[in-house]
Formats: C-alpha cells, structure tokens, sequence
C-alpha cells in the first residue's frame, strides 16, 4: 500500500515562522474569546472587534453600557466584557435613552442589525437621532434578516437576491431600499453619521475611525451619533464564502456607499460621497502611474 505525499514542504505550526513578529493582540481585551458560531465569512465578528477596539483605546470600557438588539450578533452578548442590556425587537434607542438619561456620565451605546433597525425598529432610531439623544447607535447592515432566514430587509438592494426575493428585489413589487444613514443625517440631533464597511482591512481600519470619532461625539456632549457597517453574509446572499467580501463591496456598497455623512454640522448625501470616493480613487491611480502613492 502506497501513501500520498503532501504536495511541498509541511510546515511546522507549533511555533511562529523565523523572523515573524507579532503586531497587534490577536483578540481585544473586551473580547472573552475568540470562538463564536456565526457562519464562514460573516463579517460581524469584524465589526464587533473594532467597536470593542475603540472603547479600549478611548479608555471608557469600564464606564460604557452596550444596548443589544436581535440578531445573529446577539450571540456576542456573551463574550463582550461589558455591561450590557438585551432589548426587545428594533427598541435598543429608547433602551438606550433611559439609560443615558439615568446615568449621563456613561457611554451608551446600541449594537443592532437592519431588519432589527430600519423594519422592526425605524422609529425608533429616527425619534432618538431627532432629540438629540447623547448615544451611539452602531449598525450592522447586511441587507437580509440573517437570523431568521436570510429574507429580505428595508436595506437590501434593487437585484439582491433573498430568501423571500429569490429574483432579486424589485422596485415595483418591494419597493426602494431605505438609506437609513441619509434620513439620520438631515435630522437636527444628529452631530455625527457615517457610513463603513469591513470587506477588506482598509475598509476595517476606516470604520474603527468612524465609530471612535462616534463615541468622541458621545464624549463631548454634542448630539446623537451614528455608524453604519456593512458586513459580509455569504449563507444569506446566496455565494460562495470567499466571494462575500467582493459581493457585498460590489452590491451593498454600491448603493450604501461608504464615507461620513455629517460631520460638524456638514451633511454629505450618499451621492456626493460617491463622486468623492471616485475622484479619489482617481487620485490614487494617477499617483501609482506616476510611480507610487505618499503614505
């Protein structure tokens, strides 16, 4: 009997390669661990290591009180070092209002997904940003009720094919998706809104950016603030795993596009941020023809 060979050399994972180093924690201190049972390829678990990453370098983790929504992230619930609150469907603002309102010296903030948000739960989150509530609502958009099936939510796209729009959604029969952070943004309480993703690691390092800047905005009084995160569901969208990052940059990100929409009282609609990532990227390639970008 014959036994096949590994096709080059095996290596030995017991150890770190000869001359790698080590540049980062592997997980936050505010994350328990690093195991959960979310799908292959969901990018939620990206998503919650920044928010965590941001509190930690802010300094308020001890200070800080998560509003939990319903959801597949639900599950970190039990593997943040928090304190933490679970509300019910879509009414993680007003939870969070209460506990702003009775404890003001806190950082609040509440963690919820899009058919958690913007179907069950719009109200909600407009009737918060309006009164200018010093909290944070951070949203994880995916464009499917991924934990109820993968149907489709108030967020999914024209085209985006789901468990209850399997042609992909149309404007006629499902009507258009709602760009939840274009409404928050034109409301008066609203001091600070953007808009991240987390297909790739300088998608991820730009949103953990925004939501520090949303808790800085929590920090120093000014308003309501808002950070929307696009995120990976392939088991939802229908493709293989390792097209999620492609797919959701190409179709959510498209439409949800990414950048900060108020800032200082400057609103910025999804459009114009559009034409400012294009003319960017412009900048970019002519700099990489002239012979490299300046980082």
């Amino acid at each position: 009997m014959t036994t096949s060979q590994p096709a080059g050399p095996v290596l030995d994972s017991d150890a770190a390669p000869e001359g790698a180093r080590k540049i980062a924690d592997l997980k936050p201190d505010l994350l328990l661990t690093g195991e959960h049972n979310l799908c292959p390829g969901c990018g939620e678990p990206l998503a919650v290591r920044v928010y965590l990453e941001a509190l930690q370098e802010l300094g308020v983790s001890r200070e800080t009180v998560m509003v939990a929504g319903i959801g597949c992230y639900t599950m970190f619930t039990g593997t943040v070092d928090l304190d933490l609150v679970q509300a019910l469907h879509g009414r993680a603002p007003s939870v969070a209002t209460g506990i702003k309102r009775m404890l003001p010296d806190k950082v609040v903030f509440t963690l919820q997904g899009d058919g958690d948000m913007v179907n069950e739960g719009l109200q909600e989150v407009l009737h918060t940003a309006a009164r200018g509530e010093r909290v944070t609502c951070i949203l994880l958009n995916n464009g499917v009720f991924g934990e109820t099936g993968g149907h489709m939510t108030a967020t999914s796209v024209l085209g985006q094919r789901t468990k209850s729009s399997l042609e992909g959604r149309d404007a006629e029969y499902h009507g258009y998706p709602i760009l939840i952070g274009d409404l928050v943004s034109r409301l008066q309480g609203a001091a600070y809104v953007a808009r991240g993703s987390v297909h790739n690691a300088g998608a991820v390092a730009r949103t953990k950016r925004m939501l520090r800047r949303a808790f800085e905005t929590q920090l120093a009084g000014d308003g309501f603030s808002f950070v929307e995160v696009l995120t990976m569901c392939p088991t939802g969208w229908f493709i293989p795993t390792a097209d999620g990052p492609d797919y959701m940059h190409e179709t959510l990100g498209e439409v949800h596009v990414m950048g900060e929409l108020k800032v200082d009282g400057m609103v910025k609609t999804t459009e114009e941020l559009h034409a400012e990532n294009v003319r960017k990227q412009h900048e970019v390639e002519a700099e990489l023809e002239r012979g490299g970008v300046d980082l």
